[in-house]
């Protein structure tokens, strides 16, 4: 605490204006006022260090002070306590230390009173307890709000981010092609006009029409290496040449849609020396066109995959109650969701199913934010790491069934260990985590009944979360 001023200027009149106090009798507010030390602070004192001990309780009798977490020398606010508020130690309370940071807006006057004294107050002063405990359980439901709001938000959040990344790509795809599309639908009348005006034999015809047929409808080649595109473009292009077409555009685009120098040949020898240049330039038209509808349909079915994955992810079609879940159809969903941030990251990702692995019982988009919020903290450890590996494990035995989830970052340091469950905890900077994340992956561990247990050295940090197998 900075510049504490001790006065005497606080009187039961003024406790009893608080609404905490005023139903506590005037005699027992008076025991407060001789146990506790009246204080002034100065507008940018600091009441409650993050870490401090929580051994004071402190009633805010004037003045206003805002509540927040402290990262580094950035501070957090989280909130605005006024005239009436108490905070520090409640009776009954398992607080041992401050979570946040407690500073004064303005000019604040507050009475401290030592955790002894409260502690030994539950014996005699029964009004007093019962109003410090209302006031507790009231700041536990204020808090348990505040962070399921913020587990919202920040869940809500990496899901936008992965889906704003993930959907762009696929629609910009349809988007592009569908241009490209019109360009070459626009050009067909003119390419038409030519091929028409060909003289063919009926034989020639139709066996350019078979070649044709095989070559639209074949499966796709096996992609060609750069080395070996780039030889098969001077291939064609240097035939084209001999056949008095100088076209590289035409050759590259052949060579890109995997058109063979032999059937080129092929089709040179169906057609009049005269023809060959029109003829193709319609094939080229028709590949362009073929390549440009497969292409909007992956798009399009990648865009459906994800809402799929997302519907999967959320549940937003079933109720939050208990269901017998597949556990690695919501793994699943969860990496396709973060797969943008995966691949930025250069994360490769293993799996390791145990595919006769049973169901268990459990709200589904609970489990999603267990796996989201491992993995997302396991890619932010190994981001930019060469060779970063993500190993996702699941097995089982007679009563649980485990999943380990395994990276090879820089680990997390012994000395942090214990206390990366605590709400708030964090070594990310500020406005890159809230420190709820694990906080959360262990209250709904613990709701299904199960435990998650951390592993950490250097290059090898693993989670692994338990279910029972008939959970209820």
């Amino acid at each position: 605490m900075l510049n504490l001023q001790t006065m005497s200027q606080v009187t039961v009149a003024q406790l009893k204006a608080m609404e905490t106090l005023k139903d506590v009798p005037e005699s027992q507010l008076q025991w407060l006022i001789s146990a506790g030390t009246v204080h002034t602070l100065s507008a940018g004192d600091v009441l409650l260090e993050m870490g401090a001990p929580l051994n004071i309780t402190q009633f805010i009798v004037e003045g206003k002070l805002r509540i927040g977490i402290k990262q580094g020398s950035q501070f957090k606010e989280a909130g605005i306590a006024e005239r009436g508020k108490v905070l520090g130690y409640l009776p009954y309370s398992r607080g041992t230390e401050a979570g946040v940071q407690v500073e004064c807006i303005t000019d604040c006057l507050v009475l401290e009173v030592p955790g002894d004294e409260i502690r030994g107050a539950t014996r005699t002063h029964f009004e007093l307890t019962e109003a410090l405990v209302h006031t507790m359980t009231s700041r536990v439901r204020s808090f348990t709000t505040q962070q399921q709001q913020i587990e919202k938000m920040v869940a809500l959040g990496k899901l936008s981010a992965g889906l704003a990344h993930e959907l762009n790509n696929p629609a910009a795809s349809i988007v592009r092609n569908a241009a490209f599309l019109t360009k070459y639908f626009n050009e067909k009348p003119a390419l038409f006009e030519q091929v028409a005006s060909l003289n063919f034999e009926p034989q020639q015809l139709k066996q350019l029409q078979q070649k044709l047929q095989i070559i639209f409808t074949r499966p796709e080649q096996p992609a060609l290496g750069m080395m070996e595109k780039a030889q098969l473009e001077d291939d064609l292009n240097d035939l084209l040449a001999d056949k008095n077409i100088n076209d590289y555009c035409l050759a590259e685009s052949f060579a890109e849609e995997g058109l063979q120098l032999a059937e080129v040949e092929e089709i040179s020898a169906l057609v009049p020396a005269e023809s060959l240049a029109a003829v193709l330039g319609w094939i080229n038209n028709q590949l362009s066109i073929n390549k440009m509808v497969k292409d909007i349909k992956e798009a399009s079915e990648r865009i459906s995959n994800l809402v799929s994955a997302v519907k999967g992810f959320s549940h937003m079609d079933q109720g939050a109650d208990k269901q017998f879940v597949d556990v690695h159809k919501g793994l699943e969903n969860t990496l396709t969701i973060m797969d943008y941030k995966l691949k930025k990251s250069g994360v490769e990702v293993v799996k390791s199913f145990d595919m006769e692995l049973p169901q268990i019982k459990a709200v589904p988009g609970e489990l999603n934010q267990v796996w989201t919020n491992i993995i997302d903290n396991a890619v932010d450890a190994i981001d930019g790491k060469r060779g970063g590996k993500l190993e996702i494990i699941t097995e089982y035995d007679a009563r649980n069934v485990y999943i380990t989830i395994r990276d090879n970052g820089p680990g997390i340091p012994e000395d942090i260990q214990s206390r990366i469950f605590d709400p708030f905890f964090t070594t990310k900077e500020m406005g890159k985590g809230t420190g709820l994340g694990l906080d959360v992956v262990k209250r709904i561990v613990s709701q299904h009944q199960g435990t998650v247990k951390l592993k950490s050295v250097p290059g090898n940090t693993s989670f692994q979360i338990c279910f029972p197998v008939n959970g209820k």
